[in-house]
């Protein structure tokens, strides 16, 4: 098994023993959310990078606290860049169908290229928007801005973007 895949199971582990620790409150809430989609990455002093993003959240305090846990290989430039990141979110629900995010935290960048590779840690700002178009809650979709300042050399700034569908863990 790779590093990669063990790091990625790992992580699903890690998502779905969460939700079951925290115990959530009997109400449409699920005990975890996946979110499935994709990514871009545009850094403030050039270059852009795209890809699969995975993550998945939990609520430790119902509407005041949100976990979120989140990967992201992207592709560009002749690299392959790994941002993982945790983020700590406060909820707001705009409505029955629509919730708002604001969050922060760390975040740790791997990259590949060109027979090298480098290691660094950042911080990360996320605006997440979520959309329940169906009263039970069980799928919905996301889009989720961020912006990202890496304490490596050159500390690089960027902005992403990623959007996909959401998926309520029971």
């Amino acid at each position: 098994m790779s590093k990669r895949a063990a790091w990625a199971e790992l992580f699903a582990t890690l998502l779905l023993f969460a939700g079951q620790a925290f115990g959530q409150a009997e109400d449409k809430e699920p005990a975890a959310i996946a979110e499935i989609g994709a990514a871009g990455e545009w850094g403030l002093h050039g270059g852009s990078a795209f890809g699969p993003a995975l993550a998945g959240e939990v609520t430790p305090i119902e509407h005041w606290l949100e976990i979120e846990a989140g990967v992201a290989p992207l592709f560009g430039g002749g690299h392959t860049e790994w941002d993982t990141d945790l983020l700590f979110k406060k909820p707001y629900t705009v409505s029955d169908t629509a919730e708002f995010m604001v969050g922060v935290g760390p975040e740790w960048v791997h990259t590949t290229g060109g027979g090298k590779a480098a290691n660094s840690v950042g911080a990360e700002a996320a605006l997440d928007f979520m959309f329940w178009p169906w009263p039970a809650r069980k799928f919905g979709w996301y889009l989720e801005p961020t912006y990202g300042y890496d304490f490596g050399r050159g500390y690089p700034q960027s902005l992403a973007v990623s959007v996909g569908l959401l998926v309520a863990i029971p």
